[in-house]
């Protein structure tokens, strides 16, 4: 069967997002990200924040926002340091509020008794997990690459993927990154490779970053200490695709709805409580083999 003649998506626009994806995939790197949405803070008010966080492995999340130019650290002096998100790093909250939302509606949640009712009911998982879950399925090496190539052009053979995703690669490179995307649920095969409905509806979050990716690097100068604006995240319904880990234990009290945004919002997009959508736990379940889905 032949391909489709849309044009191909621009090899910037490739590289952009799988730049941003490596900034993004660190583990906790998102969840230090919205900790800092609010206000810039000092070491010790972050460290509460994510206790499960040992110093060897805070210190190295913070040098590498700082090194991407999404976080500022300010020194008034030796003891007085404090981390903030830079103009650019505040740009980046509307695209963790557009992955949020699709992980929100098409990852897989388990059932759970609520605690009001009594009745079965999708489990809440907190936006940061949600982001974190849906970048272990986009980030992996030329996934997203695929993916915008089958985007763009609706269907495409192996050997069309091979060349417009991953051009300096043979043809069978190609075919393990496909199935590991088939396996997660957003590649179809049938003669052709197409994307899965889960699989376009990753549209906005590749266009926001894209438009994320397009702006100045200049941007970069630190953000004064400021309110924080209202979360401006959705709850949303839930559907099942790929399977992924539950959120972390909740010690306390029943969770408000989970969120997700059906367009980026203008400006940051959560409150400090939103970070995880409920208390604290003492520490996210670690995956135990096998990527979350």
């Amino acid at each position: 069967m032949a391909t489709t003649a849309q044009p191909p998506t621009p090899p910037n626009d490739l590289a952009s997002v799988t730049k941003t994806l490596d900034l993004l995939a660190p583990r906790w790197s998102v969840w230090v990200l919205m900790t800092l949405s609010s206000q810039p803070l000092r070491y010790a008010e972050i460290k509460p924040r994510l206790p499960w966080l040992a110093d060897g492995q805070l210190h190295p999340r913070l040098r590498h926002l700082t090194s991407a130019g999404v976080v500022e650290r300010t020194e008034y002096a030796p003891r007085h340091v404090t981390y903030g998100l830079t103009h650019r790093g505040a740009g980046l909250l509307p695209v963790l509020a557009q992955i949020a939302s699709w992980g929100d509606t098409h990852l897989e949640k388990q059932l759970v008794t609520s605690k009001a009712t009594g009745a079965l009911a999708p489990e809440r998982i907190p936006p940061a997990q949600n982001i974190d879950d849906t970048i272990t399925l986009i980030a992996p090496r030329h996934a997203a690459p695929i993916l915008m190539t089958l985007m763009s052009r609706g269907r495409a053979s192996a050997k069309t993927l091979a060349a417009e995703a991953m051009p300096g690669y043979g043809l069978n490179a190609v075919y393990k990154p496909l199935d590991r995307l088939m396996d997660d649920g957003l590649v179809t095969a049938s003669g052709d490779f197409r994307l899965s409905a889960s699989g376009q509806a990753l549209a906005p979050v590749f266009q926001a970053i894209t438009a994320w990716a397009a702006r100045p690097l200049a941007e970069t100068a630190p953000l004064g200490r400021r309110e924080s604006a209202p979360s401006q995240i959705l709850s949303g319904p839930w559907a099942t695709t790929p399977a992924r880990l539950p959120a972390p234990a909740v010690p306390a009290a029943p969770s408000p709805a989970p969120a997700r945004a059906t367009t980026p919002p203008a400006g940051p997009a959560w409150r400090p409580g939103d970070l995880f959508s409920h208390q604290i736990p003492a520490r996210p379940i670690t995956p135990a083999g096998g990527p979350r889905r």
